[in-house]
């Protein structure tokens, strides 16, 4: 079996399969990809969502959505020194659910390296969809290869890539998995996120300090409980199976 590597493209790349129903996510058949139309006022965007759907950026109309909710929360946008503030809000919520196209680069495994490959500590943020909050921390991506071997800035574009929109750390975990399982092949996938939610830490309980760990495997790091454990030992988080 060859597997070629994703070709580059003007929207999109192949995505992952179609995620199971029991994790509830989509397949992810696009990278999102932002186009400047001349027709368009020059503060609109068009862009294919990570689920292969169009979508409209319109930084005019975001900004006029965050002066009204300021104003609807009773915050004086007169004073000089907060008249920008709306503009502000509606280049930072742009700037978090930008996703920079890439190639998914893979080599052929011309040496037949066949051991764990891991990138530990990838950071990430992204927005926690129900309160629209940031959540932050960092990713380990790891993964046994087959026929072929991923650029490793690739595990970490991987990363960006699916945090650039509204997500539940839940569902960030296994896209990142799924994708990388579907476009390399490898004979094991694995994923572990830790991450600090201010929904939960400055907001309701605030639980600070509080942190969320999520996993998924896929593969021989699922089912051979040596790789899974030599996995969360190089990811130096403690392994549910130990537990």
């Amino acid at each position: 079996m060859t597997h070629q590597p994703i070709p580059d493209g003007p929207d999109r790349t192949p995505g992952p399969p179609k995620p199971s129903s029991a994790n509830g996510t989509r397949p992810s058949p696009g990278l999102l990809v932002a186009h400047e139309n001349p027709a368009l006022n020059p503060t609109v965007r068009q862009a294919v969502d990570l689920d292969g759907g169009q979508r409209v950026v319109d930084l005019d109309a975001a900004e006029r959505a965050a002066a009204d909710f300021l104003a609807a929360l009773g915050i004086d946008l007169d004073r000089e020194d907060r008249r920008a503030t709306p503009a502000r809000m509606a280049h930072a919520y742009a700037e978090l659910l930008a996703a920079e196209p890439f190639r998914l680069t893979t080599f052929r495994n011309d040496e037949g390296y066949d051991e764990l490959v891991l990138a530990r500590a990838i950071p990430f943020r992204t927005l926690c969809e129900h309160h629209m909050l940031l959540f932050s921390g960092v990713a380990h991506v790891g993964y046994l290869p087959g026929e072929r071997i991923l650029g490793l800035s690739k595990l970490a574009r991987l990363v960006e890539h699916f945090a650039a929109r509204p997500q539940t750390q839940e569902r960030l975990t296994m896209q990142v998995a799924k994708c990388l399982d579907a476009n390399l092949r490898p004979r094991g996938v694995g994923v572990v996120m830790e991450a600090e939610h201010t929904c939960m830490t400055q907001r309701g309980v605030r639980a600070l300090g509080a942190t969320t760990v999520t996993s998924a495997l896929l593969g021989t790091l699922r089912t051979d409980p040596r790789s899974r454990a030599e996995f969360f030992a190089l990811a130096r988080v403690p392994s549910p199976a130990a537990g």
